[in-house]
């Protein structure tokens, strides 16, 4: 086990009210435990998102591209301080200015590895420069790309298991951010590894 798979993670209700916490491996053991998370996406002036293509060494979801950086706040962390701490760790890139675009809830199996995500997933957009520097660990990176997030969508359709299963619901947070008096929303599922399908929100609190 890797030293941040023994890190905790905050378990959540579906309205991501925290009701405890555990190891992030036992949180993506299946069943799965729905814990919260975040998904980051750098987009540069010219509205193309930075993907990443995850290491082979990722315990879920190995060589799928997915968004510029994923990961989890510790229990009580904010969700800048843990977004900026992983773009540092996985990409080499300094702090940046975070917005929450949306949040989206979604549960999906690695038939690969055995792991689950069953994830209440803060989705968090930086703009930033078109020449953004970066170093990115290859225990963590295998590639990195710029593309337009409406290609991305239509590249998903044609090719899903290229990508990582919450990409799809990523990108249209991205595309269609939430009304922030808005919340809540049903869970996505995608056991076979395809990106789930788009499913409407639901009011509640978030």
């Amino acid at each position: 086990m890797t030293g941040r798979e023994k890190h905790l993670v905050e378990l959540v209700d579906d309205g991501g009210r925290v009701i405890g916490e555990t190891t992030v491996a036992t949180a993506h053991q299946p069943p799965g435990r729905l814990h919260r998370a975040f998904s980051v996406l750098l987009v540069d002036p010219a509205g193309r998102v930075l993907l990443q293509r995850r290491a082979a060494v990722k315990t879920r979801f190995p060589l799928r591209w997915a968004n510029s950086c994923c990961g989890h706040p510790l229990p009580g962390q904010s969700l800048t301080d843990a977004a900026n701490r992983r773009l540092g760790e996985e990409l080499g890139v300094d702090p940046v200015g975070l917005t929450e675009v949306g949040t989206y809830l979604y549960y999906a199996e690695d038939p690969a590895t055995g792991r689950v995500e069953f994830e209440y997933d803060h989705v968090l957009r930086a703009d930033v420069p078109a020449d953004l520097p970066t170093r990115p660990d290859p225990d963590e990176v295998a590639e990195l790309r710029w593309v337009d997030p409406v290609a991305v969508i239509a590249d998903l359709d044609a090719d899903p298991r290229s990508y990582a299963p919450w990409l799809g619901g990523v990108v249209n947070r991205l595309l269609h951010p939430a009304d922030p008096a808005r919340s809540g929303g049903p869970v996505e599922s995608s056991r076979s590894g395809a990106p789930a399908v788009e499913a409407p929100e639901r009011s509640g609190g978030r």
